[in-house]
């Protein structure tokens, strides 16, 4: 098979949420594959040690700030994004957040931030770039979804509607704009170590109950995640949209933890 299927060479790539967790991977996948990256914060300094390494990569990385809750913020990026490289090839839609509670103690505000960011921002900066990918004639859109985009969890109610909503809109995307030359597709990631979460992984007992829960029996690491970027960012893809790509070691499956030894199953 060609290795032109997943060259990236040439093409630009905005990531959104690079200031730390799976954005950079995101972003460091594109990169090596040959892409330029637009990243992007709501804190500008915080993107400069994450830029300074991309450059270190070859490539590329303008950074720009972004609220995905402002649509005046979103334009703006996306203007500059396409003043600094005159075109637009990929977009990560990463850029989210989480508020852990049950749901008898979500108030309003939680249901908003949540929903504002995670999925009305995904909204808009995808319509917002696309624009510019119409007008090209080109684009590869990967909208990051979840394992909750097709499993609810305890304690994630508004996390996990906006993520069974991103896989909702991905697929009203794809009809709409696949006439243009543009694919969208969801990468779902299962259980990975985020800053997000970090303080789950610090129980050991909690880790050794999800493991048990998933058919590959870890979670899951970050670089598990680049071949399947670079797959839906690349030539690769390019029949392929309005699909959901689940990285999560199989336990969408459903898989339980075992039975104790002496126990039977009925």
């Amino acid at each position: 098979m060609s290795n032109e299927l997943f060259d990236l060479t040439g093409r630009v790539a905005i990531v959104t949420g690079t200031s730390r967790g799976l954005g950079q991977y995101f972003g460091r996948a594109l990169a090596k594959a040959g892409a330029d990256l637009v990243i992007t914060s709501r804190h500008l300094n915080s993107l400069l040690p994450f830029q300074k390494e991309i450059e270190e990569l070859g490539r590329r990385a303008v950074p720009v700030e972004l609220d995905v809750r402002s649509a005046e913020s979103i334009e703006r990026m996306a203007a500059l994004a396409e003043e600094a490289y005159g075109k637009i090839d990929i977009l990560v839609n990463n850029a989210g957040m989480n508020i852990r509670k049950p749901a008898l103690d979500i108030t309003w505000d939680d249901w908003n931030a949540v929903l504002d960011t995670n999925l009305r921002g995904s909204f808009f900066v995808a319509q917002a770039v696309a624009r510019r990918m119409i007008a090209g004639g080109y684009g590869r859109i990967i909208n990051i979804g979840s394992v909750t985009s097709v499993a609810g969890y305890a304690g994630l109610a508004p996390y996990t509607a906006s993520r069974g909503g991103i896989r909702q809109l991905t697929m009203s995307l794809a009809d709409d704009w696949g006439k243009f030359g543009v694919t969208v597709n969801c990468l779902a990631p299962g259980w990975f170590r985020t800053e997000q979460n970090k303080v789950m992984y610090e129980d050991k007992e909690w880790v050794e109950y999800l493991s048990d829960r998933i058919p590959m029996k870890r979670p899951g690491q970050p670089d598990d995640l680049d071949s399947a970027v670079v797959f839906l960012a690349a030539e690769s893809s390019r029949y392929i949209t309005g699909q959901l790509l689940l990285i999560d070691g199989g336990i969408s499956t459903g898989a339980v933890r075992a039975l104790p030894k002496k126990s039977t199953a009925r």
